[in-house]
């Protein structure tokens, strides 16, 4: 029997879901970072093709369509042809749907319905289509000057905090403390070479520092918890330039969102959900993932018929929360 794949490469894994023509869920698997700007086109191809490989297909079985979503996809014609001529090498004679990542989510978050979804993980971007099926994006430019309101963003965000705490350009508060017993610091300074050597090098390590915000917030610092209100106003601005653009009659409309930052729950949902509704938003629970949202996307590209199926599935719970 033919099978549909859906892929949700992100910037520190990438998750494959995969389903027989009746829709009907066969397997499930992970891999890592699909980021080809920071390891190259031959490796990620390389490691979803392996990871392909090794679900549990029968020989006769057939790949019909794939949906990859592709972090930077979409920011360089360059990068864009020599990705889709890697993919198509590997899997030749497969017809491919090749997006960027944020489509994905949106895809899995909406379940394709009109709207916008958020994504704020290691970097932050967002999309949005609307009734018609026009579609924009917002963000997701480079976290060396944007990704604002990301894992990333906050983690060099928490890196200035501790600094400015710790020399006294700002009061100090709960933030310095954690930090220090965090990272095991004997003496401040440690932190210059820890972040030049550990952290500073992987996108995903800087993110992770966000996590120490998040226990200085939840310990009650000010500075900390005001790094996340200014997430949620800068997630905010993302949803605002899309819909700006494809919704200009000020229409309602549902916002979604994915991400580790999310995990943070009360200290970024209800500032996001005030900051929506203020632009004439809802914000709604993701229905379901990103690899998901990329295996709705394969069928609805490659085989449409079967979609109310699939979404009937994913709606009753039978292949979810397996990512």
């Amino acid at each position: 029997m033919q099978y549909y794949i859906g892929i949700d490469g992100g910037g520190t894994k990438t998750a494959i879901a995969a389903a027989k023509q009746d829709a009907s869920a066969v397997a499930f698997t992970k891999t890592g970072s699909a980021s080809w700007r920071e390891y190259g086109i031959p490796t990620v191809v390389n490691n979803i093709k392996q990871a392909i490989e090794g679900l549990p297909f029968q020989k006769k079985d057939s790949i019909a369509g794939m949906a990859l979503g592709v972090p930077c996809y979409g920011e360089s014609v360059e990068g864009d042809r020599e990705l889709e001529q890697a993919f198509s090498a590997v899997f030749p004679g497969v017809p491919l749907y090749v997006t960027n990542d944020v489509e994905v989510g949106w895809a899995g978050s909406l379940g394709l319905l009109p709207g916008v979804n958020v994504v704020a993980g290691t970097g932050s971007i967002a999309f949005g289509k609307n009734q018609a099926g026009e579609a924009a994006r917002s963000g997701g430019w480079s976290e060396f000057f944007g990704d604002e309101g990301s894992c990333y963003w906050l983690g060099r965000r928490v890196m200035e905090l501790f600094s400015k705490q710790s020399d006294g350009r700002v009061e100090r508060d709960a933030l310095y403390e954690t930090v220090r017993s965090s990272l095991a610091l004997t003496d401040d300074f440690d932190f210059i070479d820890l972040m030049h050597d550990a952290y500073i090098p992987q996108r995903d390590k800087v993110a992770s520092l966000q996590l120490i915000g998040m226990q200085a917030a939840l310990a009650g610092s000010p500075s900390a918890r005001a790094l996340y209100a200014e997430a949620a106003a800068e997630l905010c601005l993302l949803v605002r330039a899309i819909w700006d653009r494809i919704a200009p009659e000020n229409d309602p409309f549902l916002v979604s969102y994915t991400g580790g930052l999310f995990q943070a729950g009360d200290l970024i949902l209800p500032q996001f959900t005030k900051g929506i509704a203020d632009l004439g938003g809802e914000v709604t629970l993701p229905k379901f993932g990103p690899a998901e949202g990329a295996l709705l996307l394969a069928f609805s590209k490659f085989y449409p018929k079967a979609l109310p199926q699939l979404q009937e599935r994913l709606k009753n719970n039978e292949i979810r929360d397996k990512m």
